[in-house]
């Protein structure tokens, strides 16, 4: 959770006016290095963050699911020489499952 607009704007008040960062990291309840990290930027608004840089190629992945249907997590990962669990992951958050069928 991100601290508000608000408290930020305060903080980095305090200081601008004079104020040690420590003593506004006592009286706002935050850490000292939020309220270093506040002084130095020109933006006070949170950064979004967005996914994290990945090895596996997920639309590779997902295009190797389509092609080999029967293919197990291990063959998988063999395949694109990452982990068992970057498959099963990456499958979980595409909301893919394999559900075998009955032999017949």
């Amino acid at each position: 959770m991100t601290y508000s607009l608000d408290l930020r704007q305060r903080v980095a008040g305090f200081v601008e006016a004079g104020g040690r960062k420590a003593e506004a990291a006592r009286r706002y309840e935050v850490s000292l290095w939020c309220g270093t990290d506040w002084c130095k930027r020109a933006d006070l608004r949170p950064k979004a963050q967005g996914r994290r840089h990945r090895k596996l190629d997920w639309a590779a992945l997902r295009q190797h699911l389509q092609e080999h249907p029967d293919a197990v997590l291990r063959e998988r990962a063999a395949q694109f020489g990452v982990h068992i669990h970057a498959i099963w992951y990456a499958c979980h958050q595409m909301r893919i499952s394999h559900k075998k069928n009955d032999a017949v």
